[in-house]
Order: structure tokens, then C-alpha cells, then sequence
């Protein structure tokens, strides 16, 4: 079995107020593998993805990137490594042009002339937004939008994708073409999300968390299927959606 691109053992982190949110969590991502972490608010998604880029620091346990240590002397490469999407891509877009944005990360990199162009039309290529390098952020919709806030990640050519609630706000055409795109890549990807039915369709495998524990690892389509389970953690699917119905995809590889 290879190295996991990311490797999460026995992670815990306490809020200053003395909240705890994550009680000795692990989780092992390979590489290419399309991971959905799902779980109530207040399950402690963000807190655990926040540590994935030493955004926050762990109280007990480690987070390695690919054998990579996420701690303070690696974080330059650990933040290339691992690039985060948030739910509102306006968190992310914040230059006078879309080439401008994607161009933003590996200039900071130190990347410059033709190696930084054709950093930013390949990434902007991937998610289909190459004919609007030139326009406001501002100008675009919001599926649009979505998409160059992917491609400014990308731009880093992280070896981990995460992305966080990835369909909120979207149209079904937008929510579909974002779709096409993920699929295509090449990158392992880990989507927080609360629709589940977008994490079957992506993710052959998802993982649980509740109170700030891992209480599930497993095929999408077995974790969505288990009444008990999907009661036990108030996870809901949509009214009239069955994924019993669904063709059973492949075995998943962990």
C-alpha cells in the first residue's frame, strides 16, 4: 500500500474557550482518491480541514502531506500542497481580472513571464474559464465564479483539493458543469458537503464525522443506504431521492 497523500492520526484541538471539537480523529487519503467528509454542523468538518494546511495547530496528533510534517518550517510547501476552495469564492477573488487572480498564488511562489502565463491559461483551461481571463471577477455569475476560485488552486498544482460545499449555490446547469470538471481531474480530492447526493455522484468513498469523531469510513453508496447510521448522525437525503435505486458503483481502495 503507497504512502497517504494525507495522513491524519489521532487529531484533537480545543477552541481557547475550552470547546473541544476533535477527539483523536484519523483519516488516510491516497492518492486520486475523490473522499466526501460529511457530518451535522458542529461535527467539526472545518475544524479538521483547517489543520490540513496548519491553518490551526493540533492539540494532540499529527497531519503529514504526502510523509510531510504540517508544522510550522513546511508550511510554505504544505499550503501548495494542500489548496483549499472555500464555499464562497468571493473569499478568493479579489484582483481586477480573473488572470489576475489565478496568477496571484504561484507569483507569490516566485514563478514569473511565460512559466506564470501558461500556470495561469492551464489552470483557467481546466475549469473551462480560459475566454474570460481578462474580465472582472465581479462580472461573472456565481457558478462562474466557483470555477475560477478552483482554478486559482489549481494554479498551485496541489497534490490535495479540498473543497468546501462545493454545490451550495448553484444552479443545476452550474452544479453539473462543476461536476464534469472535478471528475476530470487529476488530483485527490476531499469535498465537504451537505449534499449528499452530489457526494455520491463524485466521491466513491465518504467519511462521517460527528462530534468531532470519525464514525463512519466507507463506500458512499453503503454509508448513504444505512437508515441506522444516516438517523444516528442526522445526515437527510432529499425528499424523493434513494440511493438504493442507484446502480451499485465499483469497490472503493483505501
Amino acid at each position: 500500500m503507497s504512502v497517504p497523500v494525507l495522513d491524519v492520526r489521532g487529531l484533537a484541538h480545543a477552541y481557547p474557550d475550552g470547546h473541544q471539537a476533535l477527539f483523536g480523529v484519523d483519516l488516510h487519503v491516497h492518492r486520486g482518491e475523490r473522499v466526501a467528509l460529511l457530518g451535522p454542523n458542529g461535527a467539526g468538518k472545518t475544524t479538521l480541514v483547517l489543520h490540513l494546511n496548519g491553518i490551526l495547530t493540533a492539540g494532540a496528533g499529527s497531519v503529514h502531506v504526502s510523509g510531510m510534517a504540517v508544522e510550522k518550517k513546511n508550511l510554505k510547501e504544505v499550503r501548495r500542497r494542500v489548496g483549499v476552495v472555500f464555499q464562497d469564492p468571493d473569499d478568493q477573488l479579489f484582483s481586477a481580472t480573473v488572470r489576475d487572480d489565478v496568477a496571484f498564488g504561484p507569483a507569490n511562489l516566485g514563478v514569473r513571464g511565460p512559466e506564470l502565463e501558461a500556470c495561469v491559461r492551464g489552470a483557467l483551461a481546466q475549469v473551462g474559464m480560459l475566454e474570460h481571463a481578462d474580465r472582472p471577477p465581479h462580472h461573472l455569475s456565481f457558478g462562474q465564479r466557483r470555477r475560477v476560485a478552483v482554478a486559482t488552486v489549481l494554479a498551485m498544482q496541489p497534490e490535495i483539493l479540498v473543497l468546501d460545499e462545493p454545490s451550495s449555490n448553484l444552479d443545476p446547469a452550474s452544479r453539473r458543469e462543476l461536476a464534469d470538471i472535478l471528475r476530470g481531474l487529476d488530483v485527490t480530492v476531499l469535498m465537504v458537503t451537505h449534499d449528499l447526493p452530489y457526494a455520491l455522484e463524485l466521491c466513491p468513498r465518504a467519511v462521517v464525522l460527528h462530534d468531532g469523531q470519525v464514525v463512519a469510513d466507507g463506500a458512499t453508496h453503503d454509508l448513504l443506504t444505512d437508515a441506522e447510521l444516516m438517523r444516528r448522525h442526522r445526515l437527510e437525503l432529499p425528499f424523493g431521492f434513494d440511493p438504493a435505486a442507484l446502480p451499485r458503483p465499483g469497490p472503493v481502495v483505501t
